[in-house]
């Protein structure tokens, strides 16, 4: 101890001052005292061990066995002295004792208890290792003492923990630069090498999110215990090579490294497309790492770490530390300052200015448990009194001229700086770029620590393992003799589609087709080649047997790599499989037989107008007939005579304008006006007629017997799809009775069930894929047709698992095979010329006309043929107003009216009298007639009202009328043959 070594110079002292001449006794003796009190007053004060009520004690709890703790070593001494040197005389001073933790965590945990307890200190700087800090950690959470530890795994939080300080950067926040990389670059997967350990396990889920975020996946997690040999590390990289992906980031401390990297380089993953990241703890100790070790098995390797901005001040205190580091080690080879040694000295200067903070005066210690039990070492500690001071002066502050840059601590939480992006070229490293969380990667990074405003946001030329300049594709087909293992379907029909055949010498599956020739040109067009083998999946008649959807998820057991054939690409099955881009086009649609000929019906004739047009047709031609008669009937000698001419009139003469004029004239402006209206109704309906039936007898239609699915369902049709075809699921969405499905597996079938019908064994409609339906009408092209409606399909494609890295290439290569020649020799090899068979079209049959087309037209002949016919009826009634006016009942009334609409109306002679008293005499004799039914003689002078229609409803012109000073005249003879007629 440092109390006993300064009797002990005295008495050194002595035997020397015994040995000397007495005439210089004297000066001997005054020099060697100066010299003694000198010495041990420095000692006494650097180990804190005076009674300065002044002094700070801070422990230190370093591995100072490993090159990182000696490096951290120095620096905190050189923090302290610096700190010392530019502070005043009556200034607190901060007196370090230092505990080496040996690499163990107990002797971490056994330094902490002895620094809190024995030596009282009011904080810690340690330990190294996360799992030694976790429990120094709660201890200082107990004692309220502030524990600055240069920790990086995340696992250690400082929200959990209100006196912990993080003096490092946490492994999580360099994530997203490694992240930049890996996008910059479009790796889809990536494998994480990482150190089975807190330190290693901590970035797990932080490195996952940020590739999440870029859509890259973490193909697989190799995790390599501190303690495993050279063997286990051969075998799990060998592992790693029969995997696809060939990105490989590298999360482990620098002597597990070291290994991993020679086992790289003799198993031939350092070789030309592969590509290598290493994390910041790695990167930031390259210097440690064995110069033999980086020239042989680490050249081409990115990585980043943190950027440390270059200053005067840096470059002097590199000399310095370098200095102290040799008289410090001297046994030791030269080991470089790094970055954790300067963020220890900057971590010290920020607990130094918090003591200024904190004051001046007496530094109290630590409080101890009020109790006389006998304590355990854990229960004897205290408290600190200045801890939480301490800790709220700290967890807010910047040191910006830091040694290490802005060395900022937020929330107790040191901030992520700049990283570098360095590529390992010879014995050292070159930078290629940097990273920031603002401005991601660039080439340039300006002084104060921004990206620069540039354009060029890739990094530097980069020379990648194998000394190759070509970027790393990121995957490649396993080069362990393994094929790619292919999936197609065995489904024994359809064969145009995908057939299923074995080598009956070698007995290798053969796969033919339309899928596989296309997977083949596809697998031919791509850069680099793929191996690979046809595995067969049985697809059988069975109701239980398997189907495509069994197929595909094949594929999500890793029992096939891949899936090809007629597979549809569909919303559901893209959930659990990536599909390349389609190659074929593909719709859902229904085939249904076709009607006989219609045109050897002898009802044919029948055909063009529905039977409702017939009959409203028929309605419109009776109620044209009656009106025309009652327009013409008093007036027009062609529409008078016995009632069954007059009934024969009305149908004889409306039908007879379909086909030629009639001979009756018609003298009424009404029924004329009528007439035009009703031939332009006749017009167009007879044309319509002429056409329809025209097309039916001379066009060479295929009408089908269904033409709506919906027909289907209301009909209780069978309906037939393709065994195994997700047809079936629509089908079943679409509101069908499933216990009216039937599944088919070829044409024959197909052709079989439509041939028998439903009542028969058979189906009535198809419904399946337009490629297969094509194929079937292509070989029976008169028999069946295609009906609406048509439901889209994205087409078939080929099936990879999530995330494959082929997909993007073969996609490419598959329009590379569409849009070329070949696409069409492969349809012509298998389906031919469809050309062959005449087009057919099924949407566009002749139907028959309906009242629909038609309503229109007849409402306005309709119109006017009852607005005419109200017309006239007015005008007969005013005229006859006195028969309304009299006394009689309502029956005599119309008997009366019926009687004077009967009667012809004379227009040939004029009236000898007025109207009034003409009708005044018509009035007396038609009741007279009524009441005595005395029969009419030739000579008696009966007047009818006038009808002028030409001259409104005034009175009549004085030539019309009937005149009865003359015997014999037309007129009369006329009137005497119209009563006797009647």
């Amino acid at each position: 101890s440092t109390t006993a070594s300064c009797p002990t110079l005295i008495f050194l002292s002595t035997r020397v001052f015994q040995m000397h001449n007495p005439r210089c006794r004297f000066l001997i003796i005054f020099f060697q005292l100066a010299s003694i009190i000198s010495f041990c007053h420095y000692v006494i004060g650097i180990r804190g061990e005076d009674n300065n009520t002044s002094a700070v004690k801070m422990g230190i709890i370093l591995d100072l066995e490993t090159e990182v703790g000696k490096v951290m070593h120095i620096s905190i001494l050189l923090a302290l002295a610096d700190y010392h040197a530019n502070t005043s005389r009556g200034a607190i001073r901060i007196v370090p004792h230092i505990r080496d933790s040996k690499k163990d965590d107990v002797e971490a945990a056994s330094a902490a208890i002895y620094l809190l307890k024995d030596v009282q200190v009011q904080a810690i700087f340690g330990p190294q290792m996360s799992t030694q800090t976790d429990f120094v950690i709660d201890l200082g959470n107990r004692v309220k003492v502030p524990i600055i530890s240069p920790v990086t795994s995340p696992l250690l939080t400082v929200k959990e923990n209100p006196f912990f300080i993080r003096g490092a950067l946490p492994s999580s926040s360099q994530t997203k630069a490694i992240a930049a990389i890996v996008k910059n670059y479009n790796w889809r997967e990536v494998v994480v090498i990482y150190e089975e350990s807190p330190y290693g396990t901590g970035i797990l889920p932080y490195l996952t999110d940020a590739l999440l975020e870029i859509n890259t996946l973490v193909s697989y997690r190799s995790g390599i215990s501190p303690s495993a040999n050279d063997d286990q590390i051969l075998r799990e990289l060998y592992k790693l090579k029969t995997m696809q992906t060939r990105v490989f980031i590298v999360h482990l401390q620098e002597n597990l490294a070291s290994r991993l990297f020679l086992k790289a380089k003799e198993a031939g993953m350092m070789n030309s497309g592969y590509a290598w990241i290493i994390t910041d703890v790695l990167t930031s100790l390259l210097d440690l790492v064995d110069t033999s070790v980086i020239e042989s098995s680490m050249q081409g390797v990115l990585g980043v770490k943190s950027y440390v901005p270059r200053s005067n001040e840096l470059d002097m205190f590199t000399r310095r530390w370098r200095k102290r580091f040799r008289q410090e080690y001297p046994d030791m080879d030269q080991v470089e300052l790094n970055v954790f040694g300067l963020w220890a000295y900057d971590s010290i200067t920020l607990l130094a200015e918090a003591v200024e903070k904190v004051g001046t005066t007496a530094i109290p210690k630590l409080k101890k448990p009020d109790t006389r039990e006998n304590l355990t070492d854990l229960d004897a500690l205290g408290t600190s009194e200045v801890g939480s001071l301490l800790i709220d002066s700290m967890q807010n502050t910047e040191l910006k001229s830091g040694l290490s840059g802005d060395f900022r601590i937020v929330d107790r939480e040191l901030q992520p700086s700049p990283y570098q992006i360095v590529n390992i070229i010879g014995k050292g490293e070159k930078v290629v770029g940097f990273w920031t969380e603002k401005d991601g990667i660039s080439h340039k990074l300006k002084m104060n620590g921004k990206t620069a405003k540039t354009n060029n946001k890739q990094l530097g030329v980069i020379i990648w393992p194998g000394e190759s300049t070509i970027v790393p594709r990121g995957w490649e087909i396993p080069t362990s003799g393994k094929k790619l293992r292919v999936g197609v379907p065995d489904k024994g029909g359809l064969e145009q589609f995908i057939k299923v055949e074995r080598d009956p010498k070698t007995q290798a599956v053969i796969a033919t087709g339309l899928g596989p020739d296309v997977f083949k040109e596809v697998i031919l067009s791509l850069p680099y080649a793929v191996p690979y083998e046809f595995i067969p999946f049985p697809i059988a008649h069975s109701p239980t047997s398997q189907n495509y959807d069994d197929l595909v998820h094949k594929i999500t057991s890793k029992e096939y790599d891949a899936v090809v054939g007629d597979v549809t690409i569909l919303a559901s099955r893209s959930e659990y499989v990536d599909f390349t881009l389609p190659f074929s086009e593909s719709s859902i649609s229904a085939v249904v037989p076709v009607r006989n000929d219609d045109r050897k019906n002898a009802w044919i004739f029948l055909k063009p107008l529905k039977a409702e047009l017939w009959i409203a047709t028929g309605a419109l031609f009776v109620f044209i007939g009656f009106v025309v008669w009652v327009l013409e009937h008093r007036v027009n000698k062609d529409f008078r005579g016995p009632k069954r001419k007059q009934v024969g009139m009305i149908f004889w003469f409306s039908f007879s304008t379909l086909v030629f004029a009639h001979k009756e004239k018609i003298t009424s402006n009404l029924s004329r006006f009528v007439l035009i209206v009703w031939v332009f109704v006749v017009l167009v309906l007879t044309s319509s007629y002429t056409a329809s039936l025209t097309s039916m007898l001379t066009v060479q239609q295929l009408q089908p017997t269904i033409t709506d699915l919906n027909d289907l369902i209301k009909n209780g049709e069978y309906v037939g799809y393709q065994k195994g075809s997700f047809v079936k699921d629509v089908l079943t969405r679409m509101k069908f009775d499933s216990s009216k499905f039937r599944s088919y597996s070829t044409l024959e079938e197909y052709n079989d069930a439509l041939s028998r019908g439903s009542k028969n064994g058979g189906v009535g409609a198809i419904v399946d894929e337009l490629p297969y339906l094509r194929l079937l009408l292509n070989k029976y092209c008169r028999k069946y047709i295609m009906v609406g409606p048509t439901y889209k399909a994205a087409g078939f494609g080929f099936a990879f698992p999530k995330g494959s890295p082929l997909v993007p290439d073969v996609s490419r290569a598959v329009l590379k095979v569409i849009e070329g020649e070949t696409m069409n020799n492969i349809i012509q090899k298998w389906f031919g010329n469809e050309t062959d068979c005449p087009k057919q079209d099924g949407m566009a049959t002749a139907a028959s006309l309906t009242l629909d087309s038609f309503k229109g037209l007849f409402l306005i002949a309709g119109v006017s043929a009852g607005s005419s016919l109200l017309l006239f009826f007015l005008i007969f009634l005013y005229q006859n107003r006195e028969i309304l006016v009299t006394d009689d009942s309502i029956g005599k009334k119309l008997c009366a009216i019926a009687k004077v609409f009967d009667l012809k109306r004379d227009d040939s002679n004029s009236m000898s009298k007025k109207p009034s008293e003409g009708n005044e005499s018509l009035t007396a004799t038609v009741f007279a007639e009524s009441d005595a039914s005395i029969e009419l003689s030739p000579n008696l002078p009966l007047q009818s009202p006038e009808i002028g229609i030409s001259d409104g409803l005034g009175e009549s012109p004085a030539s019309e009328g009937f005149s009865t000073t003359e015997t014999g005249t037309p007129v009369h003879e006329t009137m005497s043959g119209t009563i006797e007629e009647r």
